[in-house]
């Protein structure tokens, strides 16, 4: 058996993103070169760590076994360049931080870039997940910290809290339901919506809601980003649901915003990790830069 640590990110990447591409992307690696790698890992136990499917890739008992392994090692690796690195100057740390939509586009910018200025040693590995993902990471100790909506379970991980974050529906002047002082996401869904693209984690938040309220969203296009969603709401495309915190961004607001009445809409957002206290010392750096001055953990 010869695995090397970037066989074993490589791995863990085309798992996190669930597709050989994707994965060898993230892995700064060229697609004939991590299908390569995959190849000879399987060849030198003479089994299949992953299996092939029109949707992406899925792994089989063998690869569940090998990625527990690949988190344990890789952990261990990290933690042992970090201890070290005070030791070297140069040797740099990195911290894996997993976000909602929001976060990364609406509150994590400058505080990052900030961040990364003051900590030239270190660098940090974003993602952005769903808030499931997220804590489901977190539990299987692919990922330091995470920033999560309240409305998933963060049981088994600490939490602190990060920003108030509630979701507005936003329609186009004159339209039906402009003039309401809030409306039901089943009452939105009778209408056409623009989304952010397949892979955002609010876009995919708000498919479940749908889900859960028996119906589907109808979208008729989709934008990069929140910018773009509110420029074609405010030009009549349709309907859209997006933070507040995009809205007070916005202007001018050539749309109106209006409250939604469902509990999953009243968020707020939650720092999270296994055990705060555990951290490395990167780490627990970045949660102390993240964390509002005003916040408790709860423990």
């Amino acid at each position: 058996m010869h695995f090397d640590l970037t066989d074993l990110r490589l791995y863990l990447h085309i798992l996190d993103t669930g597709n050989i591409t994707a994965g060898a992307a993230r892995s700064h690696l060229s697609l004939a070169a991590a299908s390569a790698r995959i190849r000879a890992m399987e060849a030198s136990l003479g089994t299949e760590f992953l299996q092939r499917g029109r949707r992406g890739v899925s792994p089989t008992p063998a690869g569940k076994a090998l990625a527990q392994h690949a988190r344990i090692l890789l952990q261990q690796a990290e933690r042992m360049q970090q201890d070290l690195a005070e030791y070297a100057q140069g040797v740099k740390g990195q911290v894996r931080l997993l976000c909602n939509t929001t976060a990364i586009t609406e509150y994590l910018p400058e505080v990052l870039a900030d961040f990364l200025c003051e900590h030239p040693n270190l660098d940090i590995d974003l993602q952005e997940l769903p808030s499931a993902r997220i804590t489901h990471a977190l539990r299987q100790g692919a990922a330091d910290i995470g920033i999560v909506s309240d409305a998933v379970d963060t049981t088994d991980l600490q939490t602190q809290p990060f920003r108030d974050d509630p979701l507005r529906l936003i329609v186009p002047p004159g339209h039906p339901l402009a003039g309401a002082a809030e409306v039901s996401f089943s009452d939105a869904l009778h209408y056409d919506f623009v989304g952010l693209s397949t892979d955002s984690a609010l876009a995919i938040y708000l498919e479940e809601q749908a889900l859960h309220s028996g119906s589907r969203m109808q979208v008729r296009i989709r934008a990069d980003g929140f910018d773009g969603v509110l420029r074609m709401v405010a030009r009549g495309a349709g309907l859209a649901i997006v933070p507040l915190a995009a809205i007070e961004r916005a202007t001018p607001q050539t749309f109106s915003s209006i409250a939604l009445n469902e509990p999953w809409a009243r968020r707020t957002l939650m720092l999270c990790a296994r055990d705060f206290s555990a951290l490395p010392g990167y780490a627990k750096a970045l949660l102390q830069a993240l964390a509002l001055p005003e916040g408790k953990a709860r423990f």
